[in-house]
């Protein structure tokens, strides 16, 4: 039931226990942060609602009425109860604080979040941290079915049960091997590229979705031809050196390969595959604690 507009708030019993624990109004203003003439309004306000004086000032200091005595009496058990409170609020905090529970497509999880723990570990180095790697579609149900805190994706779709913003921006780029005619060439245009069967990821994959919706929008009638479905990023680096075929992968994800010879990225004519990464978290819901620190942390990626 609700309480009556008579019940003075805490600050103001807790007000009132401190002066008359210290005797003085203005040794309890400094104990409490506040300056004096604020303390005298907070009491002024407490006899006001009780509608009688409960504090009696002398040259000496501040002493309780007999009214304020009893009243003091009250207080003590509902400031102590509201400190119990305060104490139980910190440790379920401390509780939900002490475990973060993670998910993150594979681009993500294998390229950009060791660099985001280490940052996260500084912010919050008591945590402890989990991380499900999956394809974008697998990261959205497990922000969806309670499992993650916080999810990370690659893919363009519009998800529904989770927020989603902007953290990243990453290219795909088109890898061949060495010896592979567009590597000789240096660049393949949108129509020999949408032509090509392509080694891809699995369907639900954030790389393949982005691609074929990049595609989409270009050729309007275009139909994906898979020549190979691989589940994991290393397994098409290694098919596509091996002379299998061509692949569209995160320039994240091939960066050190190009360096090293081993894959050639052609540059792709009539094609935007630009991208953005998101993070997630369930609608309506505030990320706690180090999930917010682990969605800073990601907003400063470059």
């Amino acid at each position: 039931m609700p309480l009556s507009p008579r019940v003075p708030d805490l600050a103001a019993l807790d007000l009132l226990l401190s002066v008359i624990e210290l005797g003085s109004l203005g040794r309890a203003a400094q104990a409490h942060g506040i300056s004096q003439p604020s303390a005298s309004s907070r009491i002024r306000y407490l006899e006001k609602l009780v509608g009688l004086p409960v504090l009696e000032r002398t040259t000496l200091g501040s002493r309780p009425t007999p009214a304020g005595s009893l009243i003091a009496v009250w207080a003590r058990a509902v400031v102590d109860a509201a400190g119990q409170l305060d104490a139980g609020i910190d440790t379920l905090r401390a509780e939900r604080n002490s475990h973060l529970r993670v998910a993150a497509s594979q681009t993500i999880a294998e390229y950009l979040f060791p660099g985001w723990l280490m940052a996260l570990r500084t912010a919050a180095p008591d945590t402890a941290i989990a991380l499900e790697s999956g394809n974008s579609v697998e990261v959205v149900d497990a922000v969806r079915d309670g499992r993650a805190a916080i999810g990370f994706i690659e893919s363009p779709r519009v998800f529904h049960g989770v927020e989603s913003h902007v953290v990243a921006r990453d290219r795909l780029v088109v890898v061949v091997a060495p010896e592979h005619q567009w590597a000789r060439h240096g660049s393949v245009d949108l129509g020999e590229l949408a032509e090509t069967p392509l080694i891809q990821r699995e369907i639900g994959s954030g790389t393949r979705t982005w691609f074929e919706h990049a595609v989409s929008k270009a050729m309007s009638d275009w139909r994906p031809a898979v020549a190979l479905e691989l589940s994991s990023t290393t397994a098409i680096k290694t098919a596509v050196a091996s002379g299998v075929g061509p692949a569209v992968l995160s320039s994240l994800a091939v960066a050190a390969e190009i360096a090293a010879g081993t894959l050639v990225s052609p540059a792709v004519t009539g094609l935007d595959l630009d991208r953005t990464l998101r993070a997630i978290w369930p609608t309506a819901a505030r990320l706690p604690g180090p999930a917010r620190d682990l969605y800073t942390i990601a907003c400063r990626t470059r």
